[in-house]
């Protein structure tokens, strides 16, 4: 295999040196029996996953209660507030909350359908025409659901007290912006989780390995032969290959059972921007939540020796993920706040806040700019870790030269053998 090499010639360049470090581990990994037990690690996250499924539902239910928008003339809208005001106290959360649409005139008429099919908040269903003979629009299960509901509502707020409902007019429409938003937040919440465990369980593997490499003296002879900026590059992105190689056979195993069990792919709610960009921009942004990630690890395997330090030095960071994924969950519920762009402007927790949008929000050119910041950041983390990797391993001084020349007369060989 050829290799370009610098101007200081016995040495890699950076791009070559990094490539032979990544195809070194990548090998490694890939044929190694431990590689099988890797593969059987997500039955564990999937349980988790489940969980946060349920508490996730809890809260959307409790943030994105549907509301039911009035548009009727302005007595009719002031009878239906008061009869559910007073039916809410006994019946709570099984009465629909309403919101004034409008108030019509006398003759006056209401487009439901296109107010549905807009930006009108959270409204699933409007009731129109009048207390005797209401009609309610809106999709065919949450007018279903509403239809008592409503029918005790007029009745009550026709006589002051419930009586005999009269008969609810039902007008259904293929979906609302309620509930395409509802579809979008589960998309959202998925995608977020998803990528949050494959990070947390793929990213372990970068610390494990440049610490058992340092225990052994490899890393320094590869410190002492080639920069040690394209030590930690090809390190990251050995470990990110093997984290794609890992998700491709996750990924064939649940489709396989998706096809052999019947689902319908397109049941499932539509992100904003579409179901091939949401697939593109999930795998894009897991590499950079991994390889940020991965950076911060790389810097904590430089200033640990054994076992028991990597357990002590990591842990900060599984706690500092945990909260970046909360931080990032948090700003999904309110797109456009403060929250949220703080949220898409640090670094760790940029990755799931956008993955989120981009399930929320249609356009692409706002992905662009933030994988553009994110790839600078780990540039820069990267740059870092070798560096502080150089000064606490690599130590200036005489011993420290003796040591680096001992290694890089080492390194040079092995290097010069993996690179042939």
């Amino acid at each position: 295999m050829m290799v370009e090499h610098s101007t200081r010639g016995s040495r890699l360049s950076l791009f070559a040196a990094a490539y032979v470090v990544a195809w070194r581990d990548f090998m490694a990994i890939l044929i190694s029996r431990s590689f099988l037990f890797f593969l059987l690690g997500p039955l564990f996250p999937i349980v988790v996953a489940s969980f946060a499924g349920g508490v996730g539902a809890q809260l959307r239910e409790t943030v994105e209660r549907p509301q039911l928008g009035l548009a009727m003339a302005s007595a009719d809208v002031a009878a239906m507030q008061k009869a559910r005001a007073q039916l809410a106290e006994t019946l709570g959360g099984r009465v629909p909350d309403t919101v004034v649409l409008q108030r019509l005139a006398p003759g006056e008429t209401y487009d439901s359908g296109k107010v549905l099919a807009g930006d009108r908040g959270n409204v699933a269903a409007v009731l129109t025409g009048s207390l005797e003979r209401p009609v309610l629009t809106g999709t065919k299960e949450q007018i279903e659901d509403w239809r008592g509901p409503v029918a005790l509502i007029a009745a009550s707020a026709i006589k002051g007290v419930p009586g005999p409902a009269p008969e609810v007019v039902l007008h259904s429409t293929a979906s609302t912006t309620a509930s395409e938003r509802t579809g979008q937040l589960v998309t959202a919440q998925g995608a977020q989780t998803l990528l949050f465990l494959l990070t947390m369980l793929l990213a372990g593997m970068v610390l494990s390995n440049l610490v058992e490499e340092k225990g052994n003296k490899v890393i320094e002879i590869l410190a002492a032969a080639i920069p040690m900026d394209a030590v930690f590059f090809g390190k990251l992105f050995a470990m990110l290959a093997i984290s794609f190689v890992g998700i491709a056979v996750w990924g064939s195993a649940v489709g396989l059972f998706l096809l052999g069990s019947g689902a319908n792919m397109a049941a499932m709610p539509a992100p904003a921007v579409g179901w091939p960009a949401m697939l593109a921009l999930g795998v894009v942004y897991f590499a950079m939540a991994y390889l940020l990630l991965g950076s911060i690890f790389l810097a904590l395997g430089s200033l640990a020796t054994t076992v028991r330090e990597v357990q002590t030095l990591s842990m900060p960071a599984t706690m500092m993920q945990l909260v970046v994924f909360f931080l990032a969950s948090f700003a999904m519920m309110q797109p456009g706040s403060a929250a949220e762009i703080f949220a898409i402007v640090f670094p760790f927790s940029s990755p799931y806040a956008m993955i989120a949008r981009a399930a929320q929000q249609p356009g692409l050119g706002q992905h662009l700019l933030a994988l553009a910041w994110q790839s600078l950041c780990v540039l820069v983390m990267v740059r870092a870790g070798s560096q502080l990797f150089r000064r606490r391993v690599m130590k200036s001084g005489p011993a420290g030269v003796r040591k680096r020349r001992f290694f890089r007369r080492r390194g040079k060989a092995q290097v010069s053998e993996l690179s042939h």
